[in-house]
């Protein structure tokens, strides 16, 4: 997959659309522009996580590693499934066969859940919730599970164009940002045990506030 951007700005996109991965025009309001711009969204925040102190190294190997995997999710998405030979700039009477074109499979959904189970097994069970919060590394990385999340919710309304193995990717990936979140607290002394902050269900509920009740 060869890509050459030479110049930045192209002026095509100033009346409200885009080209999607297959040439095809669309405005910027579309589904599949919509997921693939939050997994972009995603990345960048991802990108912001990687610049915290207390991130471990090992963590910060595999997000570097999750980042270039979501370029390839966005790619993915760019391009509605099946991509035809007229959508790949072929003409309609060519004997070349249409362009592979590149699409997350199962091993990069699998790598995730090797990622999780190896990480999971060192924290301790949960018991509520989890208050995101703690070092700086690991209240950046409760936020990419937010938009990870979104991201996961964006690439299902795209509907049955959309290739199930990008939202099985994403709802991996917010598994292992939040497993990720826990065990940078605990590495750094933070959250462990019974210190993790933790929800209490209506634990406020009953209390009275000072000076008016706002």
């Amino acid at each position: 997959m060869t890509v050459n951007l030479t110049r930045i700005y192209t002026k095509l996109g100033d009346d409200g659309e885009t080209h999607l991965g297959d040439m095809s025009r669309v405005s910027k309001l579309h589904p599949r522009v919509e997921a693939y711009g939050t997994v972009d969204e995603l990345n960048a925040t991802i990108g912001v996580a990687l610049l915290q102190p207390g991130l471990p190294v090992k963590f910060a190997q595999w997000l570097r590693r999750v980042q270039n995997d979501l370029l390839d999710v966005g790619a993915d998405l760019s391009v509605p499934a099946p991509a035809s030979a007229e959508h790949d700039g072929e003409d309609d009477g060519a004997d070349r066969p249409a362009r592979q074109r590149l699409r997350v499979v199962s091993d990069y959904t699998l790598w995730l859940e090797h990622a999780c189970d190896e990480v999971n097994a060192t924290l301790e069970p949960l018991r509520s919730f989890v208050i995101p919060g703690g070092t700086p590394a690991a209240a950046h990385l409760h936020a990419c599970r937010t938009v990870c999340r979104r991201a996961e919710r964006r690439a299902i309304a795209v509907g049955a164009e959309a290739n199930p193995e990008v939202v099985r990717y994403l709802n991996r990936l917010s598994d292992l940002l939040f497993i990720l979140s826990r065990a940078a607290n605990v590495q750094a002394g933070e959250g462990a045990g019974a210190d993790e902050p933790l929800w209490d269900p209506g634990a406020h509920s009953g209390a009275t506030t000072q000076g008016g009740g706002h």
